[in-house]
């Protein structure tokens, strides 16, 4: 037959139902056949040795076809290579855009206009699979037995559930490694923040391989303190300073709230040797008397010991201090969080925002940073202060 002829054929047989995926697995077979030909002729003492069947995907659809084998098991398509190839590449595309916030019909879209054809859910859920198995291997990695700082924090999330949309909390633990990086720990879901939600959190952190934490840094949710002692005795908790200030700005006329934030900030001071948890304290009651002249919410703070939580950081060097008395970081995190989950009016299952945190959690570049000063404390850092006051020293 002449090439118009065979044309002809082919265009006739690609108008059929699925005529375009049977030319394309006749065609991708009769290319391994001609190069496993072409291979044997350099092997006079091999010859071919039947098939074995294998697929890839093309335009959102699955090409079944047969691998042609050689006796000795050395032949390896060049063509099977290069489908792979951009199957894998496919997937990574797909993997990528879901990961930065696009639902699986928005990343359909977007194949269409690169590739020309329209892919299914089902395939760009197929492509983002391998994502989620990485994130879920990730989250439930074993971790280091200590960690000086741990930082915690809820992100609330809409999710599909039952037919119905709600607010759910997703628990973030954070920590500082003893190298001085930041680490997330774990991502967990639950429906709303609590300090049993944490106590069962630290539980499976413990699992996990961590066996003590150097302090933990917190908002102001009730009963942490409790929980914290109860799963890793002796361990200090910072209440987050950031959060008490705009706690306590409302609490006051909005004429008054630059005279109490530079009261708070002198309360609150960082990087000063010679301030001490005892001064502070002396410093907050005389503020809170001050105030509670005016304001008589604040004068009942006057000797609320709970307060101290706030004042923990003073205990650690003045060279980490401004680092760990607020929550700073991981609320920045969070928002990232936000970022790639605010495309969605709600999410369409739990999965499916883990799958999205952890992976933001995992390629977060700043994190591959190592803090600088952050292991100055001889109490938090105790290896790394040694060697860096050798180093001082020597």
């Amino acid at each position: 037959m002449t090439k118009v002829q065979l044309s002809e054929l082919m265009r006739e047989h690609a108008e059929r139902e699925n005529g375009l995926q049977d030319l394309l697995e006749i065609i991708i077979e009769s290319m391994m056949l001609s190069e496993r030909s072409e291979f044997l002729r350099t092997e006079p003492s091999n010859k071919g040795n039947g098939y074995r069947p294998g697929h890839t995907y093309v335009h959102g659809h699955k090409l079944e076809f047969r691998i042609p084998r050689d006796r000795y098991g050395n032949f390896h398509p060049r063509k099977l290579a290069i489908l792979r190839d951009q199957e894998e590449e496919c997937e990574r595309l797909a993997g990528v855009l879901y990961t930065k916030g696009l639902t699986q019909e928005q990343v359909s879209e977007v194949f269409e206009q690169i590739y020309g054809q329209e892919y299914s859910k089902s395939s760009i859920s197929r492509m983002v699979q391998c994502v989620r198995d990485q994130v879920s291997e990730w989250l439930d990695r074993g971790l280091e037995s200590y960690y000086p700082v741990l930082f915690v924090d809820c992100v609330h999330i809409k999710i599909h559930r039952k037919r119905s949309v709600a607010t759910e909390a997703f628990y973030v633990a954070l920590a500082v490694t003893e190298e001085g990086r930041r680490e997330v720990l774990g991502i967990f879901n639950m429906p709303a923040e609590s300090a049993t939600g944490w106590d069962s959190i630290f539980e499976t952190l413990k699992s996990r391989g961590v066996q003590r934490i150097g302090l933990v840094v917190a908002d102001g949710i009730a009963g942490l303190d409790t929980v914290v002692g109860k799963r890793f005795p002796g361990t200090p908790l910072q209440r987050c300073v950031t959060h008490l200030k705009r706690n306590m700005s409302a609490k006051v006329r909005h004429g008054d709230r630059a005279a109490l934030a530079a009261d708070l900030r002198d309360v609150f001071r960082t990087g000063q040797r010679g301030y001490t948890v005892e001064m502070a304290w002396k410093a907050w009651q005389d503020m809170c008397e001050r105030w509670g002249k005016d304001y008589t919410s604040i004068k009942r703070l006057r000797h609320n010991a709970d307060y101290k939580a706030y004042m923990t950081y003073l205990n650690y060097s003045p060279d980490i201090q401004s680092m760990i008395y607020t929550t700073n970081w991981i609320e920045r995190l969070n928002r990232d969080f936000r970022r790639v989950t605010k495309m969605r009016t709600a999410m369409p299952n739990e999965e499916s925002v883990l799958t999205l945190m952890g992976s933001v959690a995992m390629d977060h570049k700043a994190f591959e940073r190592r803090l600088p000063s952050i292991t100055r404390d001889k109490n938090l850092f105790p290896d790394n202060f040694n060697l860096e006051d050798m180093n001082i020293n020597n």
